[in-house]
């Protein structure tokens, strides 16, 4: 006996329609933001791409006039005849304060953020949360004044101290003089920084599972073991990112640093001692005396500091990707 097929799948539910009755695909107002959503992703990539390739092409033409290796010269004399520049001690100096402060500013950073969205009652987050919000809002020449009025002259104790416990290591004897060095730099930078990943990893930790709070609570579990078993793994992609974002200042602050540093071109194997120099800094002092191969000098390390934030944001979004897992605590 032959049966006639029947059709298996499940009917297709219709597209939802609006108050008019019309597809929500075709209604004007839908159609508009899309264009508009996609006109501002598209202009942004065009932005990017354009950055992109005046840098490279500015780039070039200093390299086609340097005389030294622009990967390992320990010298910038860009205006000179012939001109020979390197990136070796810029890159050195960029990187190392970069990690001085994130290595002193995340921790001090989670450590607010837990404190303002889980330990402290009501009447004393909510100021401190506006104060810190403040503290983001602050220009940075106002931060390079306060540590070159401020900082620098009562780092000088903390740099004896650090010399006569920790001097044999090399990294960190100090030979005197204004502590003007990558390790002040650092600090700086740290409390730049503080109030950014301050923000938003309170915001991520405020948005954790309260039914998973509530139930380790239930069965006995102390405040930090809550914070250590649901909090923070819920929250550790929104640290990462809030992270990455005071890493972008970082790398890239310019006038705070130029304020209490005094680069110069030698890579100092002591932290608390003048040497090295970062690319923000180094191109906001050089480009009003550069000549023509002097400018395009600067834009080359320029470039260098753009490849390396993508680089680093790049990273971050492989990170956060491989823990997916957090993002659904609360499903």
């Amino acid at each position: 006996m032959d049966i006639a097929p029947t059709a298996s799948a499940a009917p297709q539910n219709p597209p939802p329609k609006g108050p008019s009755g019309k597809d929500s695909a075709t209604r004007p107002g839908d159609r508009i933001f899309l264009g508009l959503s996609r006109g501002s992703g598209i202009a942004l990539l065009v932005v990017m791409a354009a950055i992109a390739v005046f840098l490279t092409w500015r780039t070039l033409v200093a390299l086609a006039e340097n005389e030294g290796n622009f990967l390992t010269t320990f010298e910038w004399s860009a205006n000179a005849d012939p001109p020979v520049f390197g990136i070796a001690v810029l890159a050195y100096g960029t990187v190392v304060s970069s990690v001085i402060a994130m290595l002193l500013a995340v921790p001090v950073a989670v450590g607010i953020a837990l404190f303002i969205s889980h330990y402290a009652p009501r009447r004393i987050a909510t100021p401190l949360a506006y104060v810190v919000d403040l503290l983001a809002a602050v220009p940075s020449i106002i931060y390079g004044l306060w540590g070159a009025l401020f900082l620098v002259p009562h780092l000088t104790g903390l740099y004896e101290w650090f010399d006569q416990f920790f001097g044999w290591t090399g990294v960190l004897s100090y030979g005197g003089g204004a502590p003007r060095s990558l390790f002040t730099v650092g600090i700086l930078l740290a409390i730049m920084i503080l109030p950014i990943v301050t923000n938003v990893s309170r915001e991520v930790f405020k948005q954790s599972p309260k039914m998973q709070e509530e139930a380790a609570l239930a069965l006995g579990a102390t405040r930090w073991e809550v914070v250590r078993m649901a909090v923070l793994p819920f929250g550790r992609s929104g640290v990462i990112s809030a992270s990455m974002l005071g890493l972008g200042r970082a790398l890239g602050e310019t006038m705070a640093v130029a304020t209490v540093l005094s680069p110069n071109f030698l890579i100092n194997v002591s932290l608390l001692n003048p040497g090295g120099g970062t690319f923000a800094q180094n191109i906001a002092a050089g480009f009003k005396e550069a000549g023509d191969i002097g400018r395009d000098a600067l834009i080359a390390s320029g470039l260098v500091l753009f490849v390396i934030t993508l680089l680093v944001n790049g990273a971050a979004r492989l990170i956060i990707a491989r823990r997916k897992e957090y993002s659904g605590a609360n499903a």
